[in-house]
């Protein structure tokens, strides 16, 4: 297919996601929109034809959970880095964090990170606003002017909402409007000075340990605040047994909390931090097998609802010596082949990825639901080639920072195409720049 921004064409010969499971069929795209699904369609005057043989073809991915590091962090990742990766990775949309510099704390911050993501095209940026006043803890943030922005998720992240009495007013200010508070759900006084996971690893190794239990307390206090307030909490990048276990109990009683995990929790355990190379260093952290094996288990059976990159780039010069490094690792161009992994070994199904990486985090994010590849919908695309094997290079990776833990590592399956609104941004694993900019800011 030619770069030329055709805005009509045939995916050809591809595995199509219906909602329920696939079938080899062709998909024809006009105008933005899923027209047609069937066998072998006729070929149109004009139109163009797009390989995809031998590939998953999905609704596009949504990642409820990246750091964009945009005001002010532009030396790690920018708004044009950030997108390209995602869309390389297969996303479509995005929700940003706004631990940056200034944060999202302000109807005008988010508007112009929104509008600087529209002008690069390459996937929908959403920022989520702030829930207190400079993330300072202390005062709410302007939580109606945010939603009045375009917010829909309020988050701290990289910090926690440590005062119990403002979580509550967070949650029972945004029930208003049905929002979702998103908690990083760490206790601090647990974790000062902490280096790894609190376990065999850190006692062999001489490091601080980070206890499970500084997790888990902070997830048990949001479940009651949503418990007694009756609103929506999100409970980011959990990472251990207890926490787990606690959600799927809530959840069984009917509260409204949902949980995401990251693809490196799913996939590492805190014996990789026995090279003290700092590209593990992640918060929360590398946790031991049996939690790993407990998130597993929770993302299978539904009580974790998403899977979020937690993308956190970073500059060669804060992760350089494991005790100063800064935590976060990349992930936007990663995930889908580790959640893969999971589907190719039988741990999930591939069900329970595509609500993972598309339905799950599209509902929690309160984006239009994309769960199904049929005529009517908005063509936002993912064509993935299962079969691929491809080495992880750091280097050539899109985002501006290298910190990736797979580097080297051999993964199977890469995307191949993304569509956004129904326009190519990665052909072939090429990300193809907009001609026009507009449509990656197109409303629904």
């Amino acid at each position: 297919m030619s770069k030329t921004g055709n805005s009509t064409f045939v995916i050809r010969d591809g595995h199509v996601w219906n909602g329920q499971g696939t079938e080899q069929v062709d998909v024809r795209v006009e105008e933005g929109c899923v027209t047609q699904v069937g066998r072998s369609l006729a070929a149109h005057p004009g139109e163009e034809d797009l390989d995809a043989s031998g590939c998953l073809v999905l609704p596009g991915l949504v990642d409820i959970h990246v750091h964009l590091r945009v005001p002010g962090g532009e030396d790690a990742e920018d708004i044009a880095t950030g997108s390209a990766a995602a869309a390389a990775g297969g996303f479509c949309d995005l929700v940003a964090m706004g631990n940056t510099a200034p944060p999202y704390d302000t109807a005008a911050v988010v508007r112009s990170v929104r509008a600087e993501a529209g002008a690069v095209g390459l996937v929908r940026v959403h920022p989520a606003g702030c829930v207190t006043r400079g993330r300072n803890g202390k005062d709410l943030a302007e939580l109606h002017e945010l939603h009045r922005a375009g917010c829909r998720v309020f988050t701290d992240d990289g910090d926690p909402v440590s005062d119990a009495a403002i979580m509550r007013r967070a949650l029972e200010y945004v029930k208003g409007f049905d929002g979702v508070v998103a908690d990083h759900c760490e206790d601090r006084s647990l974790t000062a000075g902490a280096q790894m996971h609190e376990g065999r690893v850190s006692g062999r190794l001489g490091l601080q340990g980070w206890p499970a239990a500084a997790e888990e307390i902070v997830v048990a206090r949001d479940i009651l605040l949503a418990e007694h307030c009756g609103a929506r909490v999100h409970l980011q990048h959990i990472s251990t047994a207890g926490s787990v276990e606690m959600v799927r109990q809530a959840k069984a009683r009917g509260v409204y909390v949902t949980a995401e995990v990251t693809p490196h929790h799913l996939t590492l355990t805190d014996e990789v931090v026995e090279t003290f190379d700092p590209v593990y260093k992640v918060n929360p952290p590398i946790r031991s097998a049996e939690h790993v094996q407990a998130v597993r288990e929770g993302l299978a059976d539904g009580t974790i609802d998403a899977v979020a990159t937690d993308h956190a780039p970073h500059t060669a010069e804060r992760k350089e010596e494991w005790t100063t490094a800064a935590c976060g690792m990349l992930g936007l161009e990663t995930a889908l082949p580790l959640v893969w992994s999971l589907v190719a070994d039988g741990t999930l199904t591939l069900d329970r990825m595509v609500h993972a990486m598309c339905a799950s985090p599209s509902r929690i994010a309160s984006l239009p639901v994309r769960d199904s590849v049929v005529p009517g919908v908005p063509a936002d695309m993912c064509v993935f080639d299962t079969d691929t094997a491809w080495t992880v290079d750091v280097h050539k990776l899109r985002s501006k920072a290298s910190n990736s833990p797979y580097g080297g590592m051999q993964l199977h399956g890469r995307v191949r195409h993304t569509l956004l609104a129904g326009r190519p941004t990665v052909l072939d694993g090429e990300t193809v720049p907009p001609g026009d900019a507009s449509m990656g800011n197109r409303p629904w």
